[in-house]
Formats: structure tokens, sequence, C-alpha cells
């Protein structure tokens, strides 16, 4: 029971990101990337991350690493992270090498745990992986998108990993009749498709605005 609490209470973080998000986004006319977006990825990221160990899930716990550390950057980058007491950024930022350095410590526990769990064969650990991988990789493109803008933020690449990698996921967790993944991934589709549509529409409207600029400069030119 315990186990489905804190993977159902990872992913309403997971989901309430997404939600806010995009209603902030909604009501800029652009997409933005707020400091609650990282806030909530960082508790979602840190309880999904003890689900997947509790479960033996080494597809979970892999696609929690890798982008773990970046929603510490972003927070970070927004000045954030700073403001959180110091025992707590400790206890964030050190659970992850724990856990890691343990799996390097008992390698045959590890091997037996994740990658001979009878529950999940071979082939369907690699697939669960490689969605997890796709998924996370957003994150990996998004933090170099950011750091060569100097900022924070989520551009539209993001979002197109995000429908790929999710709908992957999905998959998996099908298979694995795990309603963990598949309702949290499920909630994101609207909002991933939504914010292509609202980057697209902004892009155009800002092509539109320099066209007229233009237009208007042309123009003037041509009286004088």
């Amino acid at each position: 029971m315990l186990l489905y609490v804190i993977g159902f209470l990872a992913q309403v973080f997971f989901s309430a990101r997404i939600l806010l998000q995009w209603i902030l986004s909604e009501r800029a006319k652009r997409v933005v990337s707020p400091s609650i977006f990282w806030i909530l990825s960082l508790a979602g990221s840190y309880l999904l991350f003890i689900y997947g160990w509790m479960r033996d899930d080494f597809a979970i716990v892999l696609g929690q690493v890798i982008s773990y550390y970046i929603y510490i950057w972003n927070l970070s980058a927004k000045g954030v992270w700073a403001k959180i007491p110091g025992v707590a950024r400790l206890l964030l930022f050190i659970t992850p090498v724990i856990a890691i350095s343990f799996a390097v410590t008992h390698a045959d526990t590890f091997v037996h745990d994740f990658f001979r769990n009878e529950k999940v064969p071979l082939w369907l650990l690699i697939f669960g992986s490689a969605g997890q991988i796709i998924f996370t990789l957003r994150f990996v493109y998004q933090y170099f998108y950011s750091r060569r803008q100097g900022e924070s933020l989520l551009p539209v690449g993001f979002w197109i990993i995000s429908l790929t990698g999710s709908a992957a996921i999905v998959a998996y967790g099908i298979v694995r009749h795990d309603p963990v993944l598949i309702l949290g991934q499920s909630t994101g589709f609207i909002a991933y498709t939504r914010n292509i549509l609202i980057y697209r529409k902004d892009r155009a409207r800002h092509a539109e605005e320099a066209r007229t600029q233009s237009d208007e400069l042309c123009e003037s030119s041509s009286i004088q």
C-alpha cells in the first residue's frame, strides 16, 4: 500500500507541474518555464526514485537519476535552490548519490534485484529503459539549450521529445500492469501537444510583427 501511495504522490507532483506550466503558458501566450515547474519536478522525482527502488524497477530509477540534477540546476538558475534550507538541500543532493553508491558496493544484489527481476524480462527492461532514456533526454536537451541561452527555458524540442518518450513509457506501463506509470504519463499528452501549438503560434506572431515592422520601415524610407 505504501509503495503505491509514494508512486501516485510522485505522479501528482509531476501532473501538477505540467498543469500549472500549461495554465501559465496559456495566460502568457507563450511557453514559459516557471519556478514551480522545477520545484514540483524535484519533489516528484525524489519520490519516484524511491518508488522505483522499492519496486526493483531499474528503468524508473535510471530515468530519475539522469534528470534529477538537471532539476536542481534549473532551480539554481532561477535563484530558488539557494533559498532552500541547507539541511534539506544536502538531503536532496546526496540521496541519489547514496543509492548509486549502494548499487556499486552491492553489485551482486543490484544486478539480481534489477537485471534479473523475474517480473521484468530482459526485453521489457530494455524497452522500458529506452523509453525512460528518451523521456529523460528532454531534460538533457533543455539543459544544454538553456545554458546556451543563459536562462531556464522550455524549448519546443523539449515537448516533442516528451511526447515520444511518454508514449513509450505508457506502453511499458501497460505491459507491466503499472497504474502509476500509465496514469502519470497519459495525463501529459494534451499539455505536451498544447505547448507545441503555443510555441508555433507565438513564433508565427513574432514573425508577423517582424514583417509588419519591416513593411513600415520600407514605407517610411520610400516617403523620405
